[in-house]
């Protein structure tokens, strides 16, 4: 006790770097509320640290790349600066190691995604050592949420909330299951507690978050299983919760339930993430995604059915080993098809280890570049459609941040949108109905007729 008093007494300075999905920021957070309970407060900079942690993502090459450069430069700053300390975290830590040790000699710390509730004692150890580096990469994600403390700092209006770790699914392109292990859903009573600490910290959003986030399917607090339908009525009845998403689904996951709470539940927003990847048959079935373009169709087909204004986002991997012309033209018309308010997309990228990565049947990179550069126009256009669609509509934006001109503030729309409007800083946080004047690429602008 003794020495936990005297180490909060001093207090040292934490900058954490964050990369990728919205998992990982969510995991930023709460390893930045771990540690201020042992004596670190945030640093507005890398340079002003005594720790900086670089929490990675391993899902595309050159994001793990980016993070060796990144410890890089930090060698300068320790150089100058003994006593600092770097620890990467996330999924480049979880599948590579030991290896981060060996190419960046100046990292003192590697721990994986089910390791941080350790960190702590990681950084003591390291604080003692001072040269000799510890790994820490087990997989035991129930252990995590138990021992991660509950968030104690403000939230904003909107808020991450991880109920999910991990894919079963193993697609020949993703190290996910190999970075973040098997599927595991947390207990529902832990889920809905952190939704009330949340709301009482301010989130008026709250997103649900996973790396297969509709394959949720946990203990429920008198002992049944839930599904994430269940979850989600369960959510939308907590008092102060207005809104409700979840991310990242998979179209195997889309259960009957889940598709009818899209038209039962009015907190569910009308904007789904559900990628497919490539509209062929044949690549799909590469990708070893277990689902057809048909079925593909008919879920969509259904959610519309359910809840016709809703808007969808998808996912696309372009150049996969052994993609033709014919089965990327069939990506392109499931696309005219369907029609998106949002994609990303991406040329197939390599992760060591993963099926696809030994495929003979690499796309050349210029053919792969010149299919990309198709799909994101018609994309692109598509995202602009739906956005000039929103013009002379009301829509209830949440507030969340000053905008870049006086008097302005920025929120978003029950589709994601971006939408700007005039209002005074103290509507932070608040629901408006805002009339949408004018649409960019990508975002929107009104005035409320109620500010």
């Amino acid at each position: 006790m003794q020495e936990t008093a005297t180490r909060q007494a001093v207090r040292k300075k934490l900058f954490v770097r964050t990369y990728g999905c919205q998992m990982n920021v969510y995991d930023s957070e709460r390893m930045s509320d771990m540690l201020a309970a042992v004596g670190y407060e945030a640093a507005r900079t890398a340079e002003e640290a005594d720790l900086v942690v670089l929490n990675t993502c391993h899902i595309r090459e050159k994001a793990a790349e980016k993070v060796y450069s990144e410890v890089g430069r930090l060698r300068a700053l320790k150089d100058r600066r003994p006593d600092m300390l770097i620890a990467v975290a996330g999924c480049v830590a979880q599948a590579e190691g030991e290896e981060v040790m060996r190419r960046a000699p100046a990292v003192d710390i590697v721990v994986g995604p089910q390791a941080y509730h350790r960190l702590p004692e990681m950084l003591a150890w390291a604080e003692r050592a001072r040269g000799g580096g510890v790994v820490d990469v087990d997989f035991r994600p129930e252990a995590k949420f138990d021992e991660l403390p509950a968030p104690e700092r403000p939230v904003g209006s909107s808020a991450f909330l991880t109920i999910q770790e991990g894919c079963d699914k193993f697609c020949t392109f993703c190290v996910v299951p190999y970075t973040r292990g098997a599927e595991y859903s947390r207990p529902a009573a832990a889920v809905i507690a952190e939704a009330r600490e949340l709301v009482q910290r301010g989130a008026r959003e709250i997103v649900l978050l996973g790396q297969n986030v509709n394959a949720w399917c946990g203990e429920a607090p008198g002992g049944s299983t839930w599904t994430l339908a269940r979850l989600i009525r369960a959510l939308a009845d907590i008092e102060g919760v207005e809104r409700l998403r979840y991310t990242t689904s998979h179209p195997r996951d889309m259960s009957d339930d889940l598709i009818e709470a899209h038209g039962a539940i009015p907190a569910l927003m009308p904007f789904l993430h559900l990628p497919i990847q490539a509209g062929s048959d044949r690549v799909l079935e590469r990708m070893n995604r277990r689902h057809r373009a048909s079925d593909y169709r008919r879920i969509v087909e259904r959610l519309r059915a359910a809840r016709p204004d809703i808007a969808l986002a998808s996912d696309f991997i372009v150049g996969f080993p052994g993609e033709s012309e014919r089965d990327f033209e069939q990506t392109l018309a499931l696309v005219r098809d369907i029609g998106y308010a949002q994609a990303y997309s991406f040329k197939f990228s390599a992760r060591p280890g993963t099926p696809a990565a030994a495929d003979p049947l690499q796309v050349p990179p210029e053919v792969a570049s010149e299919r990309l550069a198709r799909l994101q126009e018609l994309l692109n256009n598509q995202q602009q459609v739906f956005n000039r669609g929103c013009v002379g509509m009301r829509l209830t934006v949440l507030f969340e941040r000053p905008g870049r001109r006086p008097g302005q503030l920025v929120g978003r729309s029950p589709y994601m949108q971006a939408v700007h409007a005039e209002a005074d800083t103290a509507r932070i946080g608040e629901l408006a109905e805002v009339d949408i004047l004018a649409a960019g690429p990508n975002s929107l602008s009104g005035r409320s007729p109620t500010i």
